[in-house]
């Protein structure tokens, strides 16, 4: 991520230590991850015997979605956690 943004200059990172907090909005992502890829494997194998088939889709998809969970969840906690940063639309810095 910036450390400021490149359209106003705001510094993303409030205090040190700010973004310690994504990590409770990641694992939340994360948990609705696991619960959907669960849900869609069973929907597509119909399989409950197997607990490996599930773990290996799980971790497939956390791994895949590992990147934009490490984003979202930083973004989440800055501009919805945050109420003191408001997001401009129609700002225009040039």
């Amino acid at each position: 991520m910036y450390d400021n943004c490149p359209k106003c200059n705001l510094r993303f990172e409030v205090e040190p230590g700010y973004f310690y907090a994504a990590m409770y909005v990641g694992y939340a992502l994360n948990v609705a991850l696991a619960v959907t890829i669960g849900i869609i494997t069973y929907w597509f194998t119909g399989e409950l015997e197997s607990p490996w088939l599930y773990v290996i889709t799980i971790f497939i998809g956390a791994l895949a979605f590992a990147p934009a969970n490490f984003r979202y969840s930083r973004v989440i906690l800055l501009f919805w956690l945050s109420p003191k940063i408001k997001y401009l639309e129609n700002y225009d810095h040039d």
